[in-house]
């Protein structure tokens, strides 16, 4: 199964989201920011999906790392994902998914990269 990357700040949703994917058979990686998320990808070369929050603190948002991963490393598939309002733009091949999210639809919304 894919390795998964999820990026969140509040440390109860990454947990939860996290053990939901391992449940379903996913290798999970958990990072707290986009700064530990980029150290992540750049030591791990078996990265297939970054799920990321938007609204996080440190050196760039969900958004800015989706763009980053879109540039640096083209073939990680990308979801994000916030409370707030969907962001008008996101990276190309990117989806969306809005909060509260069901893991249910977070596992679908993975099963469709696995299918490309």
């Amino acid at each position: 199964m894919p390795t998964v990357l999820v990026v969140e700040d509040e440390p109860f949703v990454r947990e939860f989201i996290s053990g939901e994917l391992v449940a379903e058979g996913y290798s999970v990686i958990e990072a707290r920011d986009a700064d530990t998320a980029i150290a992540v990808l750049e030591t791990r070369e078996d990265i297939h999906l970054v799920f990321t929050d938007i609204d996080m603190p440190g050196s760039m948002d969900g958004l800015k790392l989706a763009a980053y991963v879109r540039d640096r490393w083209p073939p990680v598939h990308i979801i994000v994902t916030t409370g707030k309002s969907r962001p008008l733009t996101i990276p190309a091949n990117a989806l969306f998914i809005s909060k509260p999210y069901r893991s249910e639809t977070v596992v679908a919304a993975i099963r469709t990269f696995q299918s490309m």
